[in-house]
């Protein structure tokens, strides 16, 4: 799925997070605070600026965080999160990975390395990881739409949508853009899903549930599908190129 743009959702748990003051706005005023700052403090100030979308000041408060509490796991997850909105992927990376040591079952952060190698395309390593996250909670759909889109870029056509359907029994939500998954990483774009629903469509014809597949040729229609013409050419949808509720989702090519 070589040319298309991906997009990086980044959704935040933001409950009981409010912006704080300083009372200054000179830098070594912020510094001098951060000192006296709890971790707890922190990690709080850190999330209410990547609520803000202030990443490089999110940075600092969860590195300082991290200066007096090493070996915290959520806080690296956190500032890779705030290191991947600002374009560090290396840095992000790092930081997720360090998060997977010091808590081997920590599942988000596990998914969160996977889409940094994802976003580098490289599919291979990001199946890895997405594997490793949807082992340990099998019920995130997030964790699945993730694990699809690395078979999809691989041309692994029948895994991907399996994870997919997974991801859909889960949550019939789980493909549009309103993530809801809590901090983690999702990966997904309209074109993906567009294509998704062809797939999903060939699938259901050769299981032989016509009004399914009709349905989801429906869904690949309104989400933008560019070759829904090919319904006619691909040979799955052969019992339905003469009825007409196909062609009320795509007309027929014309005779010559």
């Amino acid at each position: 799925m070589r040319g298309l743009t991906w997009r990086m959702i980044i959704t935040v748990v933001l409950l009981g997070l409010c912006p704080v003051s300083f009372g200054s706005s000179e830098p070594e005023q912020a510094t001098r605070n951060m000192k006296s700052m709890t971790v707890a403090e922190l990690e709080k100030a850190g999330d209410s600026c990547r609520m803000q979308k202030d990443y490089s000041q999110a940075i600092q408060y969860f590195r300082e965080a991290l200066l007096k509490d090493k070996k915290n796991a959520t806080i690296y997850n956190k500032l890779g999160m705030a290191e991947l909105k600002n374009n560090n992927l290396e840095g992000a990376r790092a930081d997720f990975e360090k998060a997977t040591k010091l808590n081997k079952k920590y599942a988000d952060a596990l998914n969160n390395v996977g889409a940094v190698y994802f976003v580098q395309n490289n599919f291979g390593q990001a199946a890895k990881y997405f594997k490793r996250a949807v082992a340990l909670e099998e019920t995130r759909a997030t964790f699945h739409v993730n694990l699809g889109a690395a078979w999809f870029s691989q041309k692994k056509v029948e895994p991907a949508v399996n994870e997919y359907m997974r991801a859909l029994e889960l949550d019939p939500q789980a493909l549009e853009q309103n993530a809801r998954a809590g901090v983690t990483s999702q990966i997904s774009n309209p074109e993906e899903r567009a294509k998704f629903y062809y797939v999903l469509a060939k699938i259901q014809a050769k299981r032989g549930d016509m009004q399914e597949c009709l349905l989801c040729l429906k869904k690949a229609k309104d989400a933008g599908y560019r070759n829904l013409a090919d319904a006619y050419k691909d040979e799955e949808f052969s019992q339905l190129w003469s009825d007409p509720r196909l062609a009320a989702i795509v007309p027929p090519p014309k005779a010559k």
